[in-house]
């Protein structure tokens, strides 16, 4: 297995590319969308726990700026294994089912076709329109390190989705009043088939895995959308839309430890047997859903060494990086955070 990082835009530096050599990755994740602005910390609550305005607002990642991107990580002695989450402005109508889905899934075809010129090999991506919310700030790991929680009720309250939103982030800030509206699992998932169909042909002849996220938290509903993978099974039924090498899983370890039903080392087991893990997302809590908390990697629910031995029992050689982690107490409380984890899981590996 390989050590990477992820790093969201405004993290996306040499220096930082250079810590991660440092720390013993080999692999860079990069996150194209700069969801916090200037902030590396999700912001506790707000009115619609919004991260901010889509940064490109329908400008499409152009093949000169990625490959600039993929040289300065390989200039660090790094590569560049993914890119992850495409731009709410490129293609909220795909989520939502809008009048222009035939345009931005010309558009995803497009971006595909770009990665795979540049010589990117995933495009890891989330098919939720409400996507990662309601997590909390607070000292919930050891030492009262601060990491994030999801505290169902106690938590914020569940608005609908204002309309020119979709993941969190406003994609047109004109959109005026009313919101999304409910959405059906039959509707998301006619939607996530129809996406797939779409797209996977294209992936296929570009060379690129679109890997698909799970929901986190894994509620069956947030804000009134149903969600897709919320249950360690459902990612047969994604998988199974379409069989293709290139219809993947960004398989998150830590989201499928927060599930309410099935067995974490059970899923590991049994996906990380199909081929089909573009790459794996590290983190452990303590609880599962409505109420969890993000933690160090040793000290959560899940044995960390049990899982990477099953992971190498059956064959899976690709990238794992720490998704999330605590932040500790010193002048770089994510660098902290960041490089412990990193070196616990290369110590883990070194040993198995």
């Amino acid at each position: 297995m390989k050590l990477g990082l992820g790093l969201y835009r405004h993290m996306l530096t040499a220096e930082n590319f250079r810590f991660a050599r440092q720390a013993g990755a080999t692999h860079i994740v990069a996150h194209w969308v700069d969801y916090f602005h200037d902030s590396p910390n999700i912001p506790a609550t707000d009115s619609d726990n919004c991260w901010g305005i889509s940064d490109n607002r329908g400008r499409l990642w152009r093949e000169d700026e990625l490959r600039e991107l993929k040289r300065a990580v390989n200039a660090e002695g790094l590569e560049l294994h993914a890119i992850e989450n495409f731009d709410p402005s490129h293609w909220h109508d795909v989520l939502l089912d809008g009048p222009r889905r035939a345009e931005q899934i010309e558009d995803v075809k497009t971006l595909i076709r770009t990665l795979g010129r540049v010589g990117v090999p995933v495009m890891g991506y989330n098919f939720s329109i409400a996507g990662v919310w309601g997590h909390v700030v607070g000292p919930w790991a050891r030492g009262g390190a601060e990491s994030v929680a999801f505290l169902g009720p106690g938590g914020p309250a569940e608005k609908p989705i204002p309309a020119g939103r979709v993941w969190n982030m406003i994609y047109d800030p004109q959109a005026g009043s009313g919101t999304v509206g409910e959405v059906t699992a039959e509707q998301i998932w006619d939607r996530m088939e129809r996406f797939l169909k779409d797209v996977i042909p294209v992936a296929e002849e570009a060379g690129v895995k679109l890997a698909a996220h799970p929901d986190d938290p894994p509620m069956p509903v947030i804000r009134g959308t149903a969600r897709l993978v919320y249950q360690p099974q459902l990612y047969r039924r994604l998988l199974g839309l379409v069989p293709s090498p290139s219809n993947c899983m960004e398989f998150c370890q830590g989201t499928i430890a927060e599930m309410q039903g099935g067995d974490v080392y059970d899923a590991i087991d049994e996906y990380s047997r199909t081929g089909r893990i573009a790459y794996v997302h590290l983190r452990n809590v303590k609880g599962k859903v409505p109420r969890y908390h993000e933690v160090f990697l040793d000290e959560g629910d899940v044995d960390i060494v049990r899982a990477l031995r099953i992971y190498r029992r059956n064959g899976y050689d690709g990238v794992v990086i720490p998704d999330h982690t605590p932040q500790m107490a010193c002048a770089a409380p994510w660098h902290a955070g960041m490089a412990f984890a990193l070196g616990y899981i290369r110590g883990i590996l070194n040993s198995i």
